[in-house]
């Protein structure tokens, strides 16, 4: 079984790049560009993770994580940013993300928050 993960983003070169780390990988990635986008997204698919920019075109992160509270199946959130300190990771991770992402993207440190989110999920990813 292939984990499903929806990435939402306004940065189509942050799509490509998390896209091409993710390649080899047993995950299926969807992207939503926005809040709203995303909101219809989780309304159909079934995803065991979601990955939020901090800060999206309509809404913030804290706005995805009510809409992943209010879904029948709570994914696991995983919150990315370029300039988030500790504080702002402790405050994600208190308010129930799961895990943090900096960007630019680190290929083996993406796929090891991936995998541990995955397993949390439920799903039945492989080790990475």
């Amino acid at each position: 079984m292939r984990s499903r993960i929806l990435y939402i983003s306004g940065d189509a070169e942050d799509v490509r790049n998390l896209s091409k780390i993710l390649n080899p990988l047993p995950l299926i990635l969807d992207h939503a560009e926005s809040v709203e986008c995303a909101r219809s997204k989780l309304q159909t698919g079934d995803y065991d993770v979601i990955v939020t920019e901090a800060v999206l075109p309509d809404g913030k992160w804290l706005d995805v994580l009510h809409l992943v509270r209010e879904s029948l199946r709570e994914p696991q959130v995983i919150v990315t940013d370029q300039n988030a300190d500790t504080r702002f990771w402790a405050e994600a991770l208190n308010l129930g993300a799961c895990d943090f992402l900096t960007r630019p993207f680190d290929p083996p440190e993406v796929q090891r928050i991936l995998f541990k989110a995955c397993s949390r999920s439920g799903s039945r990813l492989s080790a990475v």
